[in-house]
């Protein structure tokens, strides 16, 4: 148990010097911070009103554009909401996953050496339509008038215009527009 307390330690301080918090009053205005985001993504989750979603994840700080369709039961990245942008006409379906980080383990000799946290910003420009169970992770840009098939895991940059599948995702068909 103790070497949980541990792990939850390292990472709340890391959180702490990203979000340039510190000391006890710190502590305190990050654990505010996300309960807020959590309270409003909940709220978002399961609504079946997209423009209530899209309202709730603009009041987190995702960036939405106009006419945009946010389906029910899309997870934002909790942590970093303000990481991500969304263009406009943009279609994101249920159970898609977008995040802005990655903080893949608690092991404290894996993070020192080669695997830290990763903080990089999401891009989806206008047009896209994202399907059913997607995950795009952290870095990634999706150029215009794409097209992500359902269960694909976008992890590269993907050019305007683009029809990809697959895990990892793969540009399998250019749109001639």
């Amino acid at each position: 148990m103790e070497k949980q307390e541990d792990y939850f330690s390292q990472n709340e301080k890391e959180l702490m010097e990203y979000f340039g918090y510190s000391g006890n009053i710190g502590l305190l205005k990050l654990r505010l911070k996300f309960l807020r985001t959590w309270l409003l993504h909940k709220t978002a989750y399961s609504s079946a009103a997209s423009t209530w979603i899209v309202s709730m994840q603009r009041m987190r700080g995702v960036e939405i554009g106009n006419n945009c369709h946010i389906a029910p039961y899309v997870l934002f990245d909790l942590i970093y909401p303000k990481m991500i942008s969304i263009g406009n006409n943009v279609t994101i379906s249920s159970n898609v996953m977008i995040f802005a980080h990655v903080n893949p383990t608690t092991n404290p000799s894996l993070k020192k050496n080669g695997y830290p946290r990763k903080v990089d910003p999401v891009k989806i420009d206008d047009g896209v339509i994202i399907s059913p169970g997607s995950i795009i992770t952290a870095g990634t840009s999706i150029g215009k008038n794409c097209i992500i098939g359902a269960g694909s895991v976008v992890s590269t940059n993907i050019p305007d215009n683009s029809v990809v599948l697959g895990n990892p995702a793969r540009v399998i068909k250019k749109i001639d527009l």
